[in-house]
């Protein structure tokens, strides 16, 4: 038997729903927001373009914030919010990263001021990081357990409310999160007239789907600030137009680079995939790509497949991902060709785009969870992941969707 339908939203209107503005702190889970919700969405790397009063979409924008000081952060926050706010009612979404990474503090406290109350809710199911006791899991692994912060200056949190020490935060119990709606409506209602925010427990989608809702119930004033599971939420409470079907893959021999900027272990095995079926992996010395000594090559035709990698054999570099993936991009904008992009890493995607000169993506689907596949104004290419998600095949996988020529080869991996 079908599910009844949800109970209206008093301030969304049914047949107009508002726009909705996501800022978040980097580009793939800029990415991964803007396919999260669902519709046509204009994917921005220009904060200017907050203030675009004649929107007829949704609006996501990489803020770029990662690699700033914490009160740098707040400020890029804080303006685009001013800008988000001074034209047509619109939906906003704080979209922050589901291992508590970056600043986030800061800009939670930015994106607080004004609101009634802002709806804290980082769980991501599908990548199995869920939220218990307002502690964040990672595959059952309390956060701090897990090496999710091995490239970070400091160490993971504990709890959100340790996360979010510069705000007032109340847990919501998952029982809760799990009752009548008008019970989860009234607990967040009195945890906001206590001047706090609610942190909701959450280990399904059904789990965000309920947080979401009750947000919109609750009118403009709770505002959300999750991760790509939140913002996926807020996509199916919303009912939007279909977005564009992805066009069919190149035939025409357009290079394919892969740019893998992540720390993480796992990518070793994933590059080993795409070396498998042939491809040419250059990998890079941090201390050399730091210093500038690496440079391109001149002349060559570029292999079909290239991969382009950090060392991580000496183990992560805290502090130095900005520079390495500032010059990671510089030598992806110079390689032979106009080639199709795959680029992991928030980081790198953003520093690659912007050797590139992109500014601008209008993303077409996911091929798998977070890897988000996109095209340029001018037609070419671009995948992004953050450097975190992924099976062992996720490049792979990724391969074969932009190069389906690609499937026959790999029976044999």
């Amino acid at each position: 038997m079908a599910s009844p339908p949800p109970p209206p939203l008093p301030w969304v209107s049914p047949s107009v729903p508002p726009h909705v503005v996501a800022l978040a702190d980097d580009l793939s889970g800029a990415a991964e927001t803007a396919c999260a919700l669902g519709g046509p969405v204009r994917l921005s790397l220009d904060a200017a373009d907050v203030a675009e009063i004649a929107a007829t979409h949704d609006l996501v924008v990489d803020l770029d914030t990662r690699h700033l000081e914490s009160a740098e952060a707040a400020y890029a926050v804080r303006t685009a919010l001013r800008a988000a706010q001074a034209g047509p009612p619109r939906l906003l979404y704080k979209k922050v990263d589901s291992q508590l990474r970056g600043h986030l503090a800061a800009e939670a406290a930015v994106y607080a001021e004004e609101a009634e109350a802002v709806v804290i809710a980082p769980a991501l199911p599908a990548a199995r990081r869920t939220v218990t006791g307002g502690v964040v899991h990672v595959n059952g692994v309390p956060l701090h357990r897990t090496d999710g912060w091995r490239a970070e200056r400091a160490s993971a949190p504990r709890s959100l409310p340790e996360a979010l020490s510069c705000l007032p935060v109340r847990t919501v119990p998952l029982d809760v999160v799990r009752s009548d709606p008008a019970e989860l409506d009234a607990e967040f209602r009195r945890i906001a007239a206590s001047g706090a925010h609610p942190a909701p427990d959450a280990e399904t989608d059904a789990d965000l789907d309920a947080v979401a809702a009750a947000a919109l119930r609750l009118g403009p004033g709770f505002r959300l600030l999750g991760s790509g599971g939140l913002a996926a939420a807020l996509g199916r409470a919303l009912v939007r137009p279909a977005a564009a079907s992805p066009p069919a893959p190149a035939q025409d021999g357009t290079p394919l680079l892969f740019v893998v900027g992540t720390a993480e272990p796992g990518a070793v095995a994933q590059i080993a995939h795409l070396t498998a079926l042939g491809a040419h992996h250059v990998s890079l010395d941090p201390t050399d790509l730091a210093a500038g000594t690496v440079r391109p090559p001149r002349g060559a035709a570029a292999p079909a497949l290239t991969v382009l990698s950090i060392d991580g054999s000496a183990g992560p570099r805290p502090g130095m991902g900005r520079t390495l993936s500032t010059a990671l991009g510089a030598l992806a904008a110079a390689h032979p060709g106009r080639a199709d992009l795959v680029l992991t890493g928030g980081e790198t995607a953003r520093t690659t785009l912007d050797a590139l000169g992109i500014t601008e993506l209008e993303p077409l689907g996911e091929i798998h969870h977070g890897a988000v596949h996109s095209r340029t104004l001018d037609g070419r290419r671009v995948v992004t992941r953050p450097g975190s998600y992924g099976a062992e095949d996720s490049l792979l996988r990724i391969a074969v969707a932009l190069r389906p020529r690609l499937a026959a080869s790999t029976a044999a991996i």
